[in-house]
């Protein structure tokens, strides 16, 4: 696939390193690769990666661009908000570089659809934040034998690796057991310093550039841990574990494994339907599981304040007249909430508010932006 006369020029500072040259430069643009994730690790890995002139990316994520994204996810702008990351992402792409194909797929990544995705892309980027999805994504990328390099990011530390290169570990080899759900928090519960995402996903990017062109010595096999606070940087080794690598090779598709261990069907509600049926009369318990000193406090909402960890011993204090709608403040802890009572306690007829506080106050914000205009 020979470069145009644009492109060469576009590329000349890569054409020009001895490492890369029109060769390397070429077969970047053949290459394919998956991004999991256009949030704050995705957004600089998507951008040096169109930048670099990677043929092929493929951009997943179901979310939309929130105001409280802007300060770290720096693709994106206050006129996306509300837009679908992956169609937001292409088009903010689009204009940094248009010699290259961006797909994007709005839909959550599950056992459904990781294989046939992985099929088409030479690597896999893991930029999410979760445990669920990166056991995936690690099972489904040794099933196809596609490397993942992968990223995290927790207050102001961060980490990067490569997995399931050339015979290396893979994720599970890293974390053998799955934490329980609530037990690590990500940045929308415990925050994250703005420009962290930015420094853990250009190193990504760049070992993400050393896999496809084999330069250099990629991070196979071994954690790199950042750390901004005190400007430091280790790594520590990790070893293959052929005893995980083979649980998941006996299962030979992944739903055999995630189809049975899938969460608890947790429904949601969204700020809209709840507000109209408030209006029309329909009665609701409420539970807010935030910290005590977490705000605002929303009279509409009042109901019992029982935070996350106390659940297990107060969980009698519930009130179950009505439906209950449980909340946070971005509808994460929200979830976790729910997936304990209806497992542990029965629970049923149990709302998630989709979105938290958050989404209250923005619905709000946009209801009485609406009045303005009307007036």
């Amino acid at each position: 696939m020979n470069l145009n006369k644009q492109e060469i020029n576009r590329y000349s500072r890569h054409i020009q390193l001895d490492e890369i040259g029109t060769a390397g430069q070429e077969k970047l643009k053949q290459a394919k690769v998956l991004v999991i994730g256009a949030g704050g690790l995705g957004c600089p890995v998507l951008q040096y990666l169109t930048a670099a002139g990677v043929g092929s990316i493929g951009i997943v994520d179901f979310d939309v661009v929130e105001e409280s994204n802007l300060q770290r996810q720096v693709l994106f702008n206050s006129n996306l908000i509300g837009r679908n990351k992956a169609h937001a992402a292409k088009e903010q792409l689009e204009k940094l570089n248009p010699f290259v194909k961006l797909i994007p797929y709005p839909i959550k990544l599950d056992y459904s659809n990781a294989l046939s995705l992985f099929e088409q892309y030479n690597l896999i980027v893991d930029a999410t934040d979760n445990f669920e999805s990166r056991y995936l994504i690690s099972d489904a990328a040794l099933l196809s034998n596609k490397p993942i390099v992968f990223g995290a990011i927790h207050k102001f530390e961060g980490q990067v690796t490569v997995f399931n290169h050339n015979g290396g570990p893979t994720y599970r080899c890293l974390f053998p057991k799955h934490p329980k759900a609530a037990s690590i928090p990500n940045c929308n519960e415990v925050g994250v310093v703005g420009v962290l995402p930015g420094i853990v996903g250009t190193y990504q990017a760049n070992e993400v550039l050393k896999v496809l062109l084999r330069i250099g010595e990629t991070l196979s096999g071994k954690l790199m841990l950042i750390n901004t606070l005190s400007n430091s940087t280790s790594t520590i080794g990790i070893n293959r574990n052929e005893q995980e690598i083979e649980k998941v090779l006996a299962q030979k598709n992944l739903s055999d494994q995630y189809a049975l261990s899938s969460e608890t069907s947790i429904e949601e509600i969204s700020v809209a339907e709840l507000k109209k049926r408030i209006n029309q009369g329909e009665y609701f318990d409420f539970l807010d599981v935030r910290e005590v000193h977490e705000q605002p406090k929303i009279e509409k909402l009042s109901g019992i304040n029982l935070p996350i960890q106390k659940l297990k011993v107060n969980n009698n204090k519930i009130l179950t007249n009505n439906t209950l709608i449980s909340y946070c403040q971005t509808g994460i802890r929200s979830k976790k909430a729910i997936k304990y009572l209806q497992e542990e306690k029965g629970f049923t007829n149990i709302l998630n508010l989709q979105g938290g506080i958050q989404a209250w106050l923005q619905y709000e914000t946009q209801e009485e932006q609406m009045i303005t205009k009307i007036s």
